[in-house]
């Protein structure tokens, strides 16, 4: 954003500082700028001239010989300037004076150009008349100027006075980079209210009064707002016996310096408080809406509708448009129509004022390819306040500058507004987030600069609806350094406590996770979450299975993409499979990734995102390969009881007699078992594939990294050694669980050393042989004290129909 420095002081006029100082403390205390420009850099000893009388060269037919009065004495120039005349006032560069550059439209010389008395063909001349040109500025600026020619001043420069000045050139344009949070700095007001915070000096709001004609503005139009979700208001006021003709030239001067083109008065005003305001403002002439009826909709989609550029454009049902009765007049917020375009025949003017949805404004922009100075501005989400400030100001420019008359009142159509946020006054907080030291007074007298409204019965800042950027006490700690001075807060060391940093709990089994993986050889693998709904059929899931309720994603990259997971088995097998298909000979993998399981579809809340910690292996080991692995892991989490398998786990997607379910202290935490034939089929697997999953959050409740520490045993040990008979049905698990119940507190440890089934073992019978240990930590065991607990254990295994081995 492009703002002159002049344009500023009419607001702040006890602004004083040089260039670099404004440049210096403005991006100091948070408007960054950017860059400037003086524009009358290299124009040095420029007056204004009136030409008394001109005479033919004698030597050349093209030169002219002036005689030209600057004020304190009437000098000779000789010139060929064709449009010229006796009685012009015109600029004039005094002998040793300099221009910005030639006429010539190049580049502008580093230097200027530095201008002498001479002789032109045998003549003397004494200095010389200036283009708009050689003044190092342009038509677009000053469009009363000639083409090729000498720059004509109007009768109401005084001659000798300086020229500069009287062309509105000592001036400086500011470039600004404005953050998109700070929506009022997108204005020439907003960068006046920070440069008066800024300088401590007093901002003043231009004085607003409309002088109207008495009319009713009802007579003239009606508003109907059909979609107040992408139009939160709409304000339309009208103007009568419009003159259109030129702007002003402060005006003129202005809106060029902002990068603005005059144009004509209207368009001038509209713009002018586009920029003055932050407002973006539209014109329609009246006489072009049918029915004096605006109504504000959403467009169809396949309509096309014609812009003020010429330009067929494109609609769809997501963009706003302005119509009237019949027709679409205007792409809301963009830019209007070809059908409603103010020309110089207009009697009656509509103004549009309004606030609408930035986002839409946006993306409407987007999709139709014209994105305007309006459009950039209403993206970003204008003030509804601001809108009837706006109107009124331009209506007051149309009363002002006599470009017509102000009909009484305005349609004012909006939705109930937000109120002004309030935030609670704690200086002490803001002090100690600022590390300062600030007095309450000092803070108060930043807040009243910056509008912010004190309420001391309820110690709350009331935040003005224009400050759309502060929202909570920290940003109302930022005003107060901003406006202190980044420059005056104390440097000082960080302040706080020294801590030993950790993983979280959750974090840490995840880690010992990885590392025990690793340790029994997996290599980690990354599975999309996503896949497709024809997985469940790979794993032969029921139709019926919950595991076919799953999330489906709004914008799917593809149908193969197009849920959210709620099994981690497919990305497992499918990189067995692609390994396999590989010839890779052994392969072990492991994944820790989330599951997706919604708690109701179409979904209402998020869903339950469960972490499985999943191994997949085929080639070296098998099913008790697997098993190892998992108590590995329960160990090193601090799991010290034998967890017990379930064999009626009920995958269907592993083999019926091959697969048992992970249960520890009776909460199923998992399961494992070798892949079913008719899964690996369907993944191209031509081996048998071992899979293990773990749902940690079942297991975290009982993982634990405490350790205790236990002395050396000072008393021996006592092993027996039990060979049994065991019909085929019970399982060694069932075993085991006999022997911790019946074993008492003298068990120490057991271990199963041998299983056997042959000819001198019944059929539908077992051998199977443990090393059971006592010891006690407090005597040495007598022969008694093991007799009695292994006969508690004997009998139990009798009951379960287990027979000792002869």
């Amino acid at each position: 954003m492009n703002t002159a420095l002049s344009w500023i002081k009419a607001y702040v006029p006890e602004l004083e500082c040089t260039d670099q100082e404004y440049c210096d403390a403005m991006t100091l205390s948070g408007t960054k700028v950017e860059g400037y420009e003086r524009l009358d850099k290299n124009l040095e000893k420029i007056v204004v001239g009136q030409i008394e009388k001109i005479e033919r060269h004698p030597d050349a037919d093209k030169l002219i010989v002036c005689q030209v009065n600057v004020g304190r004495e009437v000098i000779q120039i000789v010139t060929g300037a064709p449009n010229v005349k006796e009685g012009d006032k015109v600029p004039v560069v005094l002998d040793g004076g300099k221009v910005a550059g030639g006429h010539d439209g190049g580049p502008l010389p580093e230097n200027g150009i530095e201008i002498k008395a001479g002789k032109l063909r045998g003549v003397p001349s004494y200095g010389m008349m200036c283009s708009i040109e050689e003044l190092g500025t342009t038509r677009e600026m000053y469009p009363e100027a000639p083409e090729h020619g000498i720059y004509i001043f109007g009768n109401d420069v005084e001659v000798g006075s300086d020229a500069v000045e009287a062309l509105g050139l000592r001036d400086t344009v500011f470039e600004y980079e404005i953050t998109s949070n700070r929506v009022d700095c997108y204005s020439v007001l907003g960068i006046a209210r920070e440069a008066a915070a800024t300088f401590r000096k007093p901002f003043v709001f231009p004085a607003v009064e409309v002088k109207e004609n008495g009319e009713s503005v009802e007579s003239y139009i009606s508003v109907d707002v059909k979609d107040p979700d992408l139009c939160s208001r709409y304000i339309a006021r009208v103007c009568t016996n419009i003159k259109i003709g030129p702007s002003p030239k402060w005006m003129q001067r202005r809106l060029a310096a902002s990068g603005i083109r005059p144009i004509n008065n209207l368009v001038d005003i509209t713009n002018y408080v586009m920029e003055e305001y932050g407002q973006p403002m539209h014109a329609f002439d009246l006489d072009t809406i049918a029915g004096h009826k605006i109504i504000v909709r959403r467009a169809k989609d396949g309509d096309e509708f014609q812009t003020l550029d010429g330009q067929m454009r494109r609609l769809d049902k997501e963009m706003l448009m302005i119509c009237d009765a019949e027709k679409e007049i205007g792409i809301a917020g963009i830019m209007g129509g070809e059908n409603s375009k103010i020309t110089d025949e207009v009697k009656t003017v509509l103004f549009e004022a309004a606030t609408f949805n930035g986002t839409n404004i946006r993306k409407s922009a987007k999709r139709i390819g014209l994105r305007t100075d309006a459009s950039g501005k209403f993206e970003k989400g204008l003030d509804p306040h601001n809108a009837e400030a706006a109107i009124n100001r331009a209506c007051q420019l149309i009363q002002e500058l006599g470009c017509g008359e102000v009909v009484s009142g305005m349609i004012d159509v909006c939705v109930p507004m937000k109120e002004d946020v309030q935030i609670h006054f704690d200086p002490e907080k803001i002090n100690k987030l600022l590390g300062t030291d600030i007095s309450k007074e000092e803070m108060l007298r930043i807040f009243e600069m910056l509008e912010l409204k004190y309420e001391k019965e309820t110690n709350m800042l009331v935040v003005p609806s224009f400050r759309q950027d502060i929202e909570c006490a920290a940003d109302v700690a930022e005003e107060v350094a901003r406006f202190y001075g980044y420059d005056k807060i104390p440097v000082s060391l960080p302040s706080g406590e020294a801590t030993t940093g950790k993983l979280p709990f959750k974090l840490r089994i995840e880690q010992k996770a990885r590392d025990i993986a690793q340790f029994c050889g997996f290599s980690q693998g990354m599975c999309y979450s996503f896949e497709s709904p024809k997985v469940f059929d790979k794993l032969l899931l029921p139709l019926n299975s919950d595991l076919r309720k799953a999330i489906t994603i709004a914008n799917p990259l593809g149908e193969d993409f197009s849920i959210m997971r709620t099994i981690s088995l497919n990305g497992m097998l499918t990189s067995l499979s692609t390994n396999y298909n590989r010839r890779n000979k052994d392969v072990r993998l492991y994944e820790l990734g989330n599951i997706y399981i919604p708690k109701a579809l179409p979904l209402t809340e998020l869903p339950d995102e469960r972490m499985q910690f999943t191994f997949g292996m085929y080639g070296e080991g098998d099913f008790f390969t697997m098993k190892g692995v998992i108590e590995e892991f329960f160990d090193s989490i601090g799991l010290r009881k034998k967890p017990s398998y379930d064999p009626e786990a009920g995958k269907p997607f592993l083999h019926p007699g091959r697969q048992a379910g992970i249960v520890y202290e009776g909460t199923l935490v998992g399961y494992l078992g070798e892949v079913h034939p008719e899964v690996c089929d369907n993944y191209d697997i031509g081996t048998k594939v071992y899979i293990a999953v773990l749902d940690m959050p079942q297991i975290e409740p009982f993982a634990t990294f405490d350790r205790k520490y236990e002395g050396i045993a000072k008393y021996p040990a006592v092993s027996r050694d039990i060979s049994m008979v065991v019909p085929k049905n019970i399982l060694v698990g069932q075993i085991e669980t006999m022997i911790e119940q019946r074993g008492g507190n003298l068990l120490e440890a057991y271990n199963l050393f041998d299983i056997y089934e042959g000819a001198q073992i019944e059929e539908g019978y077992k051998s199977v042989a443990y090393s059971i240990t006592f010891r006690a930590k407090d005597r040495t065991l007598e022969e008694n004290d093991v007799a009695s607990a292994m006969k508690k254990i004997l009998n139990g295994l009798e009951s379960m129909g287990i027979e000792l081995r002869q």
